[in-house]
């Protein structure tokens, strides 16, 4: 019997893992230019859900044909054109409150600037927990935990 068990766990804790592994290296895009238009299908035809601008990151959850269904850092869904996105990275602020950007990758070192919920950065840099962001000509690093993207 503990032999069973064991294995049964084992499997488990598997998938688990294997599942965790998916999450994290999920496939990530960012709209290539403004004014994009996310819609509720992969086509023309479908209604307009949101319009996204420059740099916003997304999931990628499915391709079909010239459409990519993806998902957004609040769990929205939906589809947009292949053509519109690129491999660029970019992190959106997540937290509902205002952030710090630092002029290094740590609390000890000064504010440079503030930024609030929905904000689209420039991915320059990852490092031990934090991201050297930048946009509008101010650069600086938030822990990674505030930001949502790649």
């Amino acid at each position: 019997m503990n032999k069973v068990l064991f294995r049964w766990a084992v499997t488990v804790l598997s998938a688990l893992l294997f599942l965790n592994a998916g999450a994290a290296w999920a496939e990530m895009v960012a709209v290539s230019r403004d004014n994009v238009s996310m819609r509720t299908g992969p086509g023309m035809n479908y209604t307009v859900q949101w319009k996204l601008g420059q740099g916003f990151p997304l999931q990628l959850l499915k391709r079909s044909g010239k459409w990519l269904n993806v998902l957004d850092f609040e769990g929205a869904s939906g589809w947009v054109p292949k053509v519109a996105v690129n491999s660029e990275g970019h992190m959106v602020v997540k937290t509902r409150k205002k952030i710090s950007l630092r002029s290094g990758p740590s609390l000890n070192n000064g504010v440079v600037a503030k930024a609030g919920y929905g904000v689209v950065f420039n991915t320059v840099e990852k490092k031990k927990g934090w991201v050297k962001v930048s946009q509008g000509g101010v650069t600086g690093w938030v822990r990674e935990d505030l930001l949502w993207g790649f």
